[in-house]
């Protein structure tokens, strides 16, 4: 049995806690590596070691953190092909799939090798008689992460990547039930160049959590999970004095309007549905299809689809459309909650609850659900699945379909699928919503823009990656300078003007 690490200060260190959890094979239920859990004390080793390598760091100039990412960059490139399979052993998603995680974090690393550039301040000459003024953006120190299982590799470099462009030392928690892939991306920066401590990953459960919530030394937390949890930790770092930036839950809803083209339509919700068995914040959930006649049309197209998925173990080829859940509990919530859905009224049209798969009885495998006549008051609705499941909310016309997304607590992702650029115009402009799409069904922002919902979806000023996340790990110092020449004679008893 693999007995899995933490690393800190550039080397593999084995947990002192004597708190393990178990590693599962999502395809065949089996135990496959214990992870350490660490105490309180391991975490503030961590960030002894992080406090003591980030002053250098600091001092390191913007130039040459750039160039520890170009390296980065080239060493996951490489190592492409073992990250992914690491990450679809521990997770259960396609190698494909993997990949895809994989490179959208890479590209945030991308976005940081303009750090130089991101991280200038602003001069003015003769701000006042005599009188320069300029600001600085300064890193906070030792900052944290604090990342979920279903994109073990893509999440953590959104974090990291800006952070330590930025100057800073990091802290990654990750997910402990897919650690691996954290683990050698830490691996990779030291090789890259980065000093020993710049990126530690401290495996842990809540236990870990609330140690960096608490630790004093510990200035900035990003988290994405879910929403009780994001609350829980923006509450309380804010509360410690902590920067917090947290994204929580989502139940993106996709409008298909009479004038859409039906056949891209039901593409996008199959790809953005039923990708990654639904595990993913910004998968499409919900559709509203507009007018009993797009309903039953994109009724009739879909059901086939969803009953054609091909599911299967990362083993199983590129044609394996999604795999298992990750875990035998997210399956069973999963199946309960679909469970509600039939009891609730809604019209099961595809079942996939009694899919198995020979010669994996034991993983965690659900087949397609696809349900019709949702309505807004069923579990299936409010809540966010996490799973291979799409509900069908038919809406009379536009001004209510545009009502289920308004008024749905979570805000993360939206879409919309029509002809009429009118239409499109007038949804994005209303929408209460992050991250919008337009005959785009996974509204996901590339590196260089900025990923964020709103509502119940994300707690905190600034999002992720993008300019923003310079924002988000740097401080601003204004500095007012006149020199003795410019300087007057006697004391001064008004408070300065631009006079």
């Amino acid at each position: 049995m693999q007995e899995l690490t933490h690393y800190i200060g550039g080397q593999h260190v084995k947990g002192k806690s004597g708190r393990f959890a178990d590693v599962m094979n999502p395809a065949t239920g089996e135990v496959q590596a214990k992870v350490p859990l660490a105490s309180n004390d391991e975490m503030a080793e961590a960030v002894a070691v992080a406090a003591k390598a980030q002053v250098g760091w600091a001092a390191t100039n913007p130039q040459k953190r750039a160039r520890v990412l170009m390296k980065f960059v080239e060493l996951l490139h490489r190592d492409m092909d073992k990250l992914a399979e690491a990450l679809s052993r521990e997770h259960g998603k396609t190698i494909p799939d993997a990949k895809g995680d994989v490179i959208r974090g890479l590209e945030v690393a991308e976005f940081c090798f303009g750090a130089p550039h991101l991280l200038k301040g602003e001069f003015t000459e003769g701000a006042g008689p005599g009188i320069d003024m300029y600001s600085l953006r300064q890193p906070l120190g030792v900052v944290a992460g604090i990342t979920p299982f279903n994109f073990p590799a893509m999440i953590p470099m959104w974090k990291f990547c800006p952070a330590i462009a930025a100057g800073n030392a990091f802290i990654l928690k990750p997910s402990e039930r897919d650690p691996s892939v954290p683990l050698m991306l830490a691996e990779l920066m030291s090789e890259a160049g980065a000093p020993d401590g710049i990126l530690n990953v401290v495996n842990g459960d809540k236990d870990a959590v609330d140690a960096i919530l608490d630790h004093p030394e510990i200035m900035a937390i990003g988290f994405v999970g879910s929403t009780p949890i994001a609350q829980y930790i923006y509450a309380r770092g804010c509360a410690n004095g902590k920067r917090v930036q947290c994204f929580g839950g989502a139940k993106n809803h996709m409008i298909i309007m009479p004038d859409a083209d039906m056949d891209q339509a039901v593409d996008a919700l199959i790809g953005a549905g039923y990708g990654a068995a639904g595990e993913r914040c910004m998968a499409i959930s919900v559709a509203v299809p507009v007018g009993e006649k797009t309903a039953d049309l994109l009724i009739e197209k879909l059901a086939p689809r969803v009953e054609a998925l091909k599911i299967g173990p990362y083993t199983g080829g590129d044609d394996v459309d999604f795999g298992p859940l990750v875990t035998k509990q997210a399956r069973d919530r999963v199946l309960g909650l679909v469970n509600s859905g039939v009891e609730q009224g809604a019209k099961l049209v595809v079942d996939g609850r009694d899919f198995k798969l020979q010669g994996y009885e034991n993983g965690n495998f659900i087949g397609g659900c696809l349900f019709d006549n949702v309505t807004r008051d069923m579990d299936i609705y409010t809540q966010e699945i996490f799973g291979p499941v799409l509900s069908v909310v038919r809406a009379p016309n536009y001004a209510e379909a545009l009502r289920y997304p308004m008024e749905h607590e979570y805000g993360n992702g939206t879409a919309i699928y029509t002809r009429d650029g009118d239409t499109a115009r007038d949804f994005v402009s209303r929408i209460n919503i992050g991250m919008v799409g337009v005959n785009v069904p996974i509204p996901v922002p590339l590196a260089y823009h900025t990923f964020g919902g709103w509502k119940k979806s994300g707690f905190g000023d600034l999002n992720q990656h993008g300019p923003d996340a310079f924002r988000f790990y740097t401080r601003t110092k204004t500095v007012t300078a006149r020199w003795p020449s410019g300087i007057k004679e006697g004391a001064e008893f008004v408070i300065p003007t631009m006079g």
